[in-house]
């Protein structure tokens, strides 16, 4: 009885060992997310990792003041130009062509010929004028292009761009804007281009824009992709590479994601050594447009981000769920959490979520990932297709009437190779590197577009991971991990067996 048993779970174990080996796409990389493209061999399967488009996020912001009066127009008062103190124009709350609430800092611009938020002027001196401006999202957001921010005022002489990754309950710096870095902050001024891959996270203070109201001097920067190009060139074509550092490099991505920024508008323009107190309505903050380009953060695990009562959501998939897909749904627990990864490139690894132990031999509705088992062995190939037999799984047609094509490999007769894939004598094998686009990390180098062959403290196929070697445990460890979550798998399958003092390991 016991042997017949034993036979029973050996035969279960074939049958899981093939819904592993005929579902390697589904498990491990971004089948979900491909796009077809148009290419000179006609309309093929393009994978990339799963992201939502960068959009404008300006059109989701919401916007605090601190202080909150400190919008002009409240009492109506006087604003005069900085090069001429005697051209004044009023600012009134009440009237809406005199009005300059905080909404005018993103409207879409032409309600009126001059649209701008504007503070009250430096009435108060000497005490300082200073404004603290918050953005948030109520969503943690991915930057993707510069923060642009444009002044009808003359760019203050001083200002620190501030970021929130937990909403708003902690703050630290982006940058450091002043006339002079080393008086205001005790800074050295730099500018981004003095920057490398290794002080990429480096907060700097710069004096490049912060000179006094010039009609053509106007516009404020924060440089993102001055910061992207460190590593995917000038001209940003080298992605794969940013890509691959974003995936190895602790806290790179981390410096790019948001959820809160705060302007602090610390002393306006003066354009002058000294601020003349017979002329305070000449100081002011006033700002035309806010620019804010990013994407919704989702971990790698969707592609498109939807507003939902006013909040922006990622629509989750490999089996995810929450906000930022930040965690497993209910009965796909089987194994941790995991953000997606980039790597290996250029199909990227999904980090998919398993089925839960107590999930195991239900068949969901709409389950991609774990077919009924019930279900494996219904194809009956039976028609000639001539499909070809390195690109190919069989060499006949599926019950669809199609070939099946290997991994990387497409075209009617499975003899073309998808992008990122070279056809090899026994058919499409991953063009891992190139030395231009998949460049190997770490120092490695790339082997006839096959392989990088990496120095002896680093492995994985882009040399992305420290070695375990000299560290036995940590191999040990390593294969222990790959094998357990399969075995675990199986323990409510076994259990109807009775196989009582029956050890698995």
């Amino acid at each position: 009885m016991y042997f017949s048993r034993f036979l029973s779970l050996h035969a279960l174990w074939v049958t899981v060992s093939s819904v592993i080996q005929h579902y390697p796409s589904v498990w491990g990389h971004y089948d979900v997310c491909k796009t077809q493209i148009y290419t000179d061999e006609g309309k093929i399967w393009d994978y990339s990792a799963c992201q939502p488009e960068a959009i404008d996020m300006m059109k989701y912001v919401k916007v605090n003041l601190d202080p909150p009066n400190i919008t002009c127009g409240n009492p109506p008062e006087n604003f005069c130009g900085m090069g001429n103190p005697y051209m004044c124009n009023e600012c009134d709350a009440t009237i809406d062509e005199l009005a300059h609430p905080p909404e005018l800092m993103f409207d879409a611009e032409g309600r009126h010929p001059y649209t701008f938020w504007q503070s009250t002027t430096w009435k108060g001196y000497p005490k300082p004028l200073q404004v603290n401006i918050t953005l948030y999202w109520n969503k943690t957001i991915e930057l993707t292009d510069n923060i642009v921010i444009t002044f009808e005022s003359g760019r203050p002489d001083l200002m620190i761009l501030e970021k929130s990754l937990d909403y708003g309950r902690t703050w630290q710096p982006y940058q450091y804007y002043a006339t002079d870095c080393l008086d205001a902050f005790n800074m050295e001024p730099k500018s981004v281009r003095d920057l490398t891959q290794q002080t990429v996270l480096e907060i700097i203070c710069t004096e490049e824009y912060s000179t006094g109201y010039m009609a053509n001097s106007k516009i404020l920067h924060f440089e993102i992709k001055d910061r992207f190009a460190l590593f995917a060139g000038a001209r940003l074509h080298n992605m794969a590479s940013l890509y691959g550092q974003l995936d190895t490099t602790k806290n790179l991505r981390d410096f790019f994601t948001i959820t809160d920024l705060r302007i602090r508008l610390l002393r306006p323009a003066t354009g002058e050594i000294y601020v003349d107190p017979h002329h305070l309505t000449r100081y002011f903050y006033a700002i035309s447009d806010i620019r804010v380009v990013g994407r919704c953060k989702c971990n790698l695990h969707a592609t498109g981000c939807r507003e939902e009562n006013k909040k922006l959501l990622c629509e989750c998939e490999h089996n995810t769920t929450g906000p930022d897909c930040g965690k497993c749904k209910k009965n796909y627990q089987g194994r941790p959490w995991s953000a997606g990864s980039y790597l290996p490139i250029p199909k990227g690894t999904a980090n998919i979520c398993m089925p839960s132990i107590s999930s195991i031999g239900t068949s969901p509705k709409h389950d991609r990932i774990w077919p009924n088992i019930s279900s494996l062995g219904v194809s009956n190939p039976n028609q000639e297709c001539n499909c070809n037999r390195f690109g190919s799984i069989r060499d006949r047609c599926n019950e669809k009437g199609m070939c099946e094509c290997k991994q990387g490999t497409t075209g009617p007769k499975c003899d073309k190779c998808l992008r990122g894939y070279y056809w090899h004598n026994q058919g499409c094998q991953s063009n891992v590197c190139d030395n231009e686009l998949q460049i190997c990390l770490n120092g490695g180098t790339c082997e006839k577009n096959v392989r990088c062959l990496c120095p002896p403290t680093y492995t994985g196929v882009l040399c992305e991971k420290p070695s375990c070697e000299g560290n036995s445990e940590a191999c040990n460890t390593g294969q222990r991990a790959l094998t357990l979550p399969c075995l675990i798998l199986l323990l409510p399958l076994i259990a109807p067996l009775g196989l009582s003092g029956f050890f698995l390991f």
